[in-house]
């Protein structure tokens, strides 16, 4: 059977070259296709209005005012109401200076809750209104590129996801007007070949007549933006819009047809974002995310919409994309200086957003599309790894906001992406500030009769009464956005059944609402640990992240918050030495972090969260009635793992396998011919090991990781490794060898 497969060109030009990998050596591939889309690097700081690109369909361009008005004036009120209240508690007996920087802490953190909060009232009103999902387009004018980065991902699940998808879109009976990409970027030599192998696999199942194809890049270059500007540059000038996918993205085949519709339909859109739920959990913790993203997630996702318009964001996947509009504007620049403020951008999607929006096309979302899926850390310490790599991105952005050109709604993103880290030292920072202040007034003999004529002297305390008042409204302002997104739950018949009823939705609700406020002190620790980092220039770096729902090592557990429980147990002990009030006051923060390493434990086992889930507690819709893509995506990545599609030893498989071992030389690129003294020390290094090796078990075992990528990556060399003898065999000649010498 043929197999088809993108083969990297030396000239980009020659973008759509097709290579047919077939037992006839005669088989010419089709005539290549000019690509004429390159991505070019954007002037931050640089713009000509000039060039910026003029509405065609105008009348799509309504500025939601109110919506604007309501959330950002409704904020602002809220927060000149909040700095008032809080400086009439720090006022009583006058305010000193830790009292004043007390003051502005409080301001910064509770404007930021305060948005939120008006936000969401926008989008519970909207949400609250009838709603109908759009009747699927009987016909596509346009061909439309599925791309899914993937990096040392495990290839049962991503090959099994994309096939998931593929056989949805075909069943719509549009699945001519699209063509399929994976686009790799592994490193690992092992998965490499798990993923050619996985290749073949698919393409056998679905016959010669799907369009997948399969592309590994060398050097990750870029990143996940440096991947897709590769398709773009080369293959791009095929495709008019591309839907960009993730390694554990999933969307139903009419969610794709619809955005490609709509796409068609609005020459005046960049990007359409779809609002993925979280599908597939099973950790406790990963159930707390997929239910708080099930139940609050909406209404956030629609006042963010509301408000946005047409000026929104693109978070990096499950969205549609124009594919000349991102090739000609969304060529990312590297920052200057070294990590982790320069370099290349993290947090590329942003960025990306912001200038296709700068240059006259639309960034919207449809929050109400359905059927967009994702998967989400299984753990607290998982979280905290990727957590740390979005902290860097977002912190980036601070040399990005300035950029000239950019619209307000832009900046605003970029500011909410900066200040979602920033709340965690600040939290922090208010909390110790508050803890000096009572430990001043506790310890210190204030001076309560100066220097200046006063009629009565300066105590060092607060209005006890009017303190609790405003606790009480910050606290409601954090859970509103929670008990809104309950209320439209329950409102809705759908969600209210499938989440197993109100009584289950409000034990659920209650709950997650407890879990997260012992979450959070630990979350504020993590995040600060973060930007702390990133401020004194250490780079995060971009490890593949662990997806499957496997328990993390007590011992890892351990060793992550060990310093978070002693810095529990030091508040705690400082709380009562000061102040039993201060104690119980900062109790729900103190509670989170002497428990965190029990917390992070039982939040990331699997058993506990199907507990949980049997209970009826956290369950979501997606779990009582299982969408059918989930389904059986869920199935087929099962089988595959079965089949051992993920147990690879590269050089052993290609060792093993002739035909697998012509189709990965053939798909290597064509290299020019090294000059004398260009051998790299790692390819001299696996050639005296191979050369050394008696059996293909010596070469494995002698060859480490980087010398095995070596040898995989070279012709000559994959040539010595297939006429190696298995050990087996080497045995079974030497028995043989006596008796042919009698």
């Amino acid at each position: 059977m043929d197999v088809v497969t993108l083969a990297p060109s030396d000239d980009p030009s020659r973008a759509m070259e097709w290579r047919t990998a077939s037992s006839d050596p005669a088989a010419a591939p089709p005539t290549p296709i000019e690509n004429r889309l390159s991505m070019p690097a954007q002037n931050l700081f640089k713009f000509d209005k000039r060039q910026q690109r003029k509405a065609e369909a105008p009348w799509l361009w309504r500025t939601p005012w109110l919506a604007r008005i309501v959330t950002f004036g409704g904020g602002l009120a809220l927060t000149a109401y909040g700095a008032h209240e809080m400086y009439k508690v720090v006022d009583v007996g006058g305010v000193t200076t830790l009292k004043w920087a007390l003051l502005g802490l409080f301001v910064l953190n509770f404007s930021w809750i305060a948005l939120s909060f008006t936000s969401c009232i926008v989008g519970f009103a909207l949400l609250m209104r009838q709603r109908r999902r759009p009747a699927l387009p009987t016909a596509l004018a346009e061909t439309t590129a599925v791309v899914m980065p993937i990096y040392n991902e495990a290839p049962s699940r991503v090959f099994a996801a994309l096939q998931t998808i593929y056989e949805d879109v075909q069943a719509t009976g549009l699945g001519a007007h699209f063509d399929w990409f994976f686009l790799s970027d592994t490193t690992n030599p092992d998965i490499w070949v798990a993923e050619e192998r996985a290749f073949i696999g698919i393409r056998r199942r679905l016959g010669p007549q799907a369009r997948i194809f399969y592309r590994r890049r060398e050097k990750n270059t870029g990143r996940k933006a440096g991947n897709i500007e590769d398709f773009v540059s080369r293959w791009g000038g095929a495709y008019k819009h591309m839907v960009v996918l993730d390694a554990d993205s999933l969307m139903s085949g009419p969610t794709i047809v619809q955005l490609a519709a709509a796409m068609e339909a609005d020459p005046d859109s960049g990007i359409i974002q779809t609002l993925p739920l979280i599908i597939n959990r099973n950790t406790l913790f990963a159930r707390v995310q997929q239910f708080a993203a099930r139940i609050y997630g909406p209404v956030i996702a629609m006042g963010l919409t509301a408000w946005m318009g047409r000026d929104g964001n693109y978070w990096g996947h499950n969205a549609i994309i124009r594919t000349e509009a991102f090739a000609r504007y969304c060529g990312l620049p590297d920052l200057r200086g070294r990590p982790p403020w320069g370099g290349h951008i993290l947090s590329h999607d942003f960025v990306e957003a912001a200038l296709i929006r700068r240059a006259g096309y639309a960034v919207y979302m449809t929050p109400t599309l359905g059927g967009s899926y994702e998967e989400s850390p299984p753990s607290l310490i998982d979280l905290s790894i990727r957590d740390r790599r979005w902290c860097q991105g977002n912190l980036q952005h601070s040399r990005v906001l300035l950029g000239k050109g950019f619209h307000w709604a832009s900046r605003q993103h970029f500011l909410t992406g900066i200040f979602g880290y920033l709340t965690s030292p600040l939290w922090l920072l208010q909390l110790l500030i508050g803890i000096v202040i009572v430990f001043q007034a506790s310890y210190f003999r204030p001076e309560y009769f100066t220097g200046e004529f006063a009629l009565f002297p300066t105590f060092p305390r607060f209005d006890a009464e009017r303190s609790l008042e405003l606790f009480g409204l910050t606290m409601g302002i954090l859970l509103a956005p929670k008990m809104l997104g309950l209320i439209v739950a329950i409102n809705e018949p759908e969600t209210r059944k499938g989440s197993g009823g109100v009584i289950m939705l409000l034990i659920s609700t209650l709950f997650e609402v407890v879990l997260s406020a012992l979450l959070a002190p630990i979350m504020m620790l993590i995040q600060t640990g973060h930007v702390l980092h990133i401020v004194f220039g250490f780079d995060t770096g971009w490890d593949p992240q662990r997806r499957d729902d496997g328990s993390v090592p007590f011992a890892d557990i351990v060793r992550r918050h060990m310093w978070h429980v002693a810095l529990g147990l030091l508040s705690l002990i400082a709380g009562f030495m000061i102040s039993p009030s201060l104690a119980a006051w900062m109790s729900p923060t103190i509670a989170g972090l002497v428990l965190a390493i029990l917390i992070s434990w039982a939040t990331s086992q699997r058993w506990l969260g199907l507990m949980f889930r049997r209970a009826g507690v956290l369950t979501t819709p997606e779990e009582t009635t299982t969408p059918p893509i989930a389904k059986r995506g869920k199935a087929l990545s099962k089988a595959l793992a079965r089949a051992a599609e993920d147990d690879v030893n590269g050089l052993l498989a290609l060792h093993a396998d002739p035909e697998l071992r012509a189709l990965h030389e053939s798909w290597l690129p064509t290299r020019r011919p090294r000059q004398r003294g260009q051998i790299s020390a790692d390819r001299a290094l696996a050639e005296t090991k191979i050369a050394d090796a008696e059996t293909i078990e010596d070469a494995v075992n002698w060859l480490n990781r980087g010398e095995r990528l070596v040898a995989l990556s070279d012709r000559a060399l994959i040539g010595m490794v297939a006429r190696l003898p298995r050990r087996a065999a080497q045995a079974a000649v030497a028995q043989r060898t006596p008796r042919a010498a009698e």
